[in-house]
């Protein structure tokens, strides 16, 4: 075993603390950035590498499930590095990975380096918080926290107004190349100013087998639902094939993991009630507000003539309320049982979600951006609460296995949710177009109107078809808003499968 550093070090203050947090607080702001400033951005990337909207939502899912797999090896590779140099070398990686996404001139190259990308991301969360808590003496913790946090809630704001305007100023590949600078300059910074605080390093022994097993069954898994519908499903042999694969690697990454000694994901954490009970809830509830938030803009800019800046700064109202009512959720969730108030949140975006299901194609800017303004309400209190329940019904010594499985879980919930929207979208849509067709204008009058105006008999029949298409995709978005706001019912009522808690958990490992 080898040392960083054999004696404690020299505690950073004043300025240079903050300096240093600020540091930490971008990193993190970096990457949380990164997981919605594509949102608004794919119709832009689809129309510029020449590929339909639904595989310009592999940029999406690439980058989830790639930092997903990643969350549950932060330990081991902090363990082997140190924190400091993992953080530092995740930062600059992930500076190289965005310049190559944003020079990428097809959708395989950008798909492959969003993979490296969210590779390279997925310890900076973790690790961000990890040395803010390190850095920070025991009564500042609190305000280190609330730093960390409030960027984890403005990222998700900011991401789909920076990517639509962007977009629109610019260009897509400036979604990416803008994260060059900050990853640079907060490596550089984050070395001068935190190398101090390296800690011990020691080989420890990588369960190979359980990583190698996640890979195929989580990459499998994406992989069909990413390429089912554009393969026609399981008419296609190479559909069949990844499903087998998908279910043998799941299959056998299970009994493995649960017969291992050091696992990289610590299973044996299911045998709480009240965190798995946890793990459902967010899943579901993540899954179907992921979901909706990437359909939204694709909706907008397709089908309602909003630019990608007007399609950003809808999607991003959602986050206006979440802010603001997130401190007193804090305090709420050490006081009142937090089973209520993750019941009251999720069942408000519930709520919130089966009411959009009512849109229609004349809707004004605030018809639609309202809902989600309000829908913010609801975030904290389902987000908050639900980490301490969790991280409260595992064993201490538990607690780091236990945040990195359900940040793990969270990610991937939110990657497949996108993958089935969709698809889903679409197919709902042709279904809709098909069901429409045998009623619209079964007597020939609206045709003759439109040609007694003066329209030629093509024209009309254009007139008729893109009104035909626009009705069958709103209907197909009202479908999916539908679902997602029964999943969200259902996420709601799934946490009172857990006990009520006998604890209040240190939620700091959380991530």
């Amino acid at each position: 075993m080898s040392s960083a550093s054999s004696s404690a070090p020299a505690p950073l203050t004043g300025n240079m603390l903050w300096a240093a947090a600020l540091v930490l607080a971008a990193a993190n702001f970096m990457v949380v950035l990164d997981t919605t400033i594509a949102n608004v951005s794919v119709p832009n990337i689809a129309g510029g590498l020449a590929v339909s909207s639904s595989q310009g939502t592999y940029v999406i899912t690439s980058y989830a499930v790639a930092e997903a797999i990643t969350v549950p090896l932060t330990g081991w590779l902090a363990a082997r590095l140190g924190t400091v140099r993992l953080f530092v070398g995740s930062m600059l990686l992930f500076g190289l990975f965005s310049v190559l996404c944003g020079l990428a001139g097809s959708l395989e190259t950008l798909v492959l380096f969003r993979v490296l990308q969210g590779l390279a991301g997925g310890p900076l969360m973790p690790m961000s918080q990890t040395l803010l808590l390190r850095i920070f003496p025991k009564e500042k913790a609190g305000a280190a926290i609330g730093l960390w946090s409030m960027t984890t809630l403005i990222a998700p704001i900011m991401g789909p107004i920076l990517g639509g305007t962007l977009c629109d100023q610019a260009s897509w590949p400036w979604i990416f190349f803008i994260n060059t600078p900050i990853a640079l300059g907060c490596g550089y910074l984050g070395w001068k100013l935190l190398k101090r605080y390296e800690s011990k390093t020691e080989k420890l022994r990588i369960d190979t087998v359980g990583l190698a097993l996640l890979m195929v069954w989580v990459a499998s898994l994406q992989l069909m639902l990413d390429k089912g519908k554009e393969l026609d499903w399981f008419a296609s042999p190479l559909i069949v094939a990844l499903a087998i694969a998908a279910l043998i690697g799941f299959a056998a990454f299970m009994i493995w993991e649960l017969t291992e000694a050091n696992p990289i994901v610590n299973l044996r954490v299911f045998r709480h009630r009240g965190y798995w009970a946890s793990v459902l809830t967010i899943s579901l509830a993540f899954g179907s507000f992921f979901g909706a938030t990437v359909l939204t803009p694709q909706w907008l800019q397709g089908y309602m003539g909003y630019t990608a800046t007007q399609a950003g700064y809808a999607t991003a109202m959602s986050g206006i309320l979440a802010v603001m009512v997130a401190p007193l959720a804090a305090q709420l969730s050490t006081r009142v049982d937090p089973r209520r108030l993750v019941f009251c949140g999720v069942m408000w975006l519930g709520c919130v979600t089966l009411y959009r299901s009512f849109s229609s194609t004349d809707m004004g800017f605030w018809q639609v951006a309202l809902p989600l303004l309000f829908q913010g309400l609801g975030m904290p209190f389902f987000f908050v609460p639900l980490t301490g329940l969790a991280m409260a019904s595992v064993e201490p010594e538990e607690m780091a296995s236990a945040a990195g499985l359900m940040s793990f879980m969270r990610t991937l919930s939110g990657a497949f949710a996108t993958s089935l929207v969709t698809t889903s979208w679409d197919d709902k849509a042709s279904y809709n177009h098909a069901e429409l067709v045998g009623m619209l204008d079964s007597g020939g009058g609206a045709l003759r109107a439109l040609t007694d105006s003066g329209l030629s008999s093509a024209t009309a029949y254009g007139v008729m078809e893109q009104t035909l298409q626009g009705q069958s995709i709103m209907l197909a978005t009202n479908q999916i808003f539908w679902l997602s706001g029964l999943s969200f019912v259902i996420a709601a009522c799934a946490i009172w499968l857990a006990p009520k808690p006998g604890r209040v958990a240190d939620t700091s490992q959380a991530h």
